[in-house]
């Protein structure tokens, strides 16, 4: 066991590590409290996907240009730019509606703004973790570092239902932004050496952007793995995400959705623990079985949503999903260059991500035309045919979980 967490050792991960726990016990409670915010000014299911669907638009506009700016600055001074516009927004948004002066422009305006913070963000931190550890520990600080991060998701999912079922969900959108301005705090701390090119030999943002593609679409996993995402994501983000608190709502309970979710990050820490002790030849591969569990949540919420089954589902989903993730962001560091590891997570992330704001947007209408069940199930055939489509690659079956040469400029 001691093995498993040797990446502690490591100042840089250990702040690392802190910074993504406290954002992401933040935006547990955030995830909740915006939907049941949004939900108290109006009931229209198509008006909520409109909120969440503005911040991953503003998010994918940015994502290029974040990753460009994450390979050219030091990644820990760009993560402490994203965190303190994040803190501010969701600050301005927490008393907005604990004012009760919220509207629906309000909540669309700032979840654009976060949205645009975000897309700093992501590239910025995924490419700043392989810089923290050596490379022979590279596995078992993602899986550390995901295990983090789910326990902190269980504490704020399970707080932030409590917490918005009692107090109100501005209240849950108070404590995401005090979470961003802690987190920017230790970002800062973060020492670890930054690639520097001289000003005159540095080419221009386009150009960069383009040798980011090449390291992107020169690997056919690489590229095969975000196309499946495109539906897998899109079916996750408006099947569960909009209509699980519809479900809420009407069916099972706040509190409950709450619980549904922290038991999906229950299943998470597991997974990570579980990942920390793997030695996989083929871990891509053994990350894309484990997609088959995805469909469980929106499969129980459509044909039987008990909230024992749609926590065992959850739970069950977890675990899974930290293989995949483990594997996935091993896969990528070990063989991209780690000069242009943020533009390819940018790309990654804009792929994966580019049919979720539709997603969000039509979930509505479709579930008013054919009814939420027929539409969850829609969502899980999506997210079956997704997996069969990466099993069947071979590029995905035979990549090896073994460092390549990483030239850094």
């Amino acid at each position: 066991m001691g093995e498993s967490f040797a990446p502690l050792a490591h100042p840089a991960f250990r702040w690392l590590l802190t910074a993504r726990v406290t954002t992401v016990a933040g935006n547990a409670m955030a995830q909740i409290a915006l939907a049941f915010a949004v939900r108290d000014v109006t009931s229209s299911v198509t008006t909520l996907g409109i909120v969440v669907a503005t911040r991953s638009i503003t998010n994918l506009v940015f994502l290029l240009w974040g990753g460009v700016v994450a390979d050219r600055l030091p990644r820990q001074y760009v993560l402490v730019g994203s965190c303190t516009v994040s803190a501010l927004s969701q600050g301005l948004l927490a008393a907005l509606v604990l004012t009760g002066s919220v509207s629906v422009p309000a909540f669309v305006v700032l979840a654009a703004v976060n949205g645009m913070s975000s897309a700093f963000s992501f590239p910025a931190s995924a490419a700043l973790a392989p810089q923290t550890v050596p490379s022979e520990l590279r596995q078992r600080a993602n899986a550390l570092q995901r295990l983090g991060q789910n326990s902190s998701m269980i504490a704020g999912a399970s707080l932030g239902g409590l917490l918005i079922a009692f107090a109100g969900p501005g209240w849950g959108l108070a404590v995401d932004a005090l979470s961003f301005a802690l987190a920017g705090l230790a970002f800062s701390r973060v020492r670890v050496p930054a690639a520097r090119v001289a000003a005159e030999h540095r080419p221009g943002v386009l150009s960069e952007m383009r040798a980011g593609w090449t390291e992107f679409s020169s690997r056919t996993w690489v590229w095969l793995v975000v196309v499946a995402f495109v539906f897998v994501n899109a079916a996750y983000a408006g099947g569960t995400m909009v209509l699980g608190p519809v479900i809420a709502d009407t069916v099972i309970g706040r509190e409950t959705w709450g619980l549904v979710l922290a038991a999906q990050t229950a299943g998470m820490v597991a997974g990570a623990f579980l990942a920390m002790r793997l030695r996989v030849r083929r871990l891509l591969l053994l990350g894309v079985i484990c997609m088959v569990a995805f469909p469980g949540l929106p499969l129980a919420l459509a044909l039987h949503p008990a909230p024992w089954l749609l926590m065992a589902a959850s739970f069950v989903c977890g675990v899974c999903m930290e293989q995949f993730g483990v594997a996935w962001e091993t896969s990528l560091q070990h063989h991209v260059p780690a000069d242009r590891l943020a533009r390819v997570y940018s790309y990654d992330m804009l792929g994966s991500m580019a049919a979720v704001p539709l997603a969000q947007l039509v979930v509505g209408p479709v579930s008013d035309a054919a009814g939420i069940t027929a539409t969850l199930l829609g969502c899980v055939v999506i997210q079956v045919a997704a997996t069969l489509f990466l099993v069947g690659s071979r590029s995905v079956r035979s990549l090896e979980n073994v460092p390549s040469v990483q030239p850094v400029r």
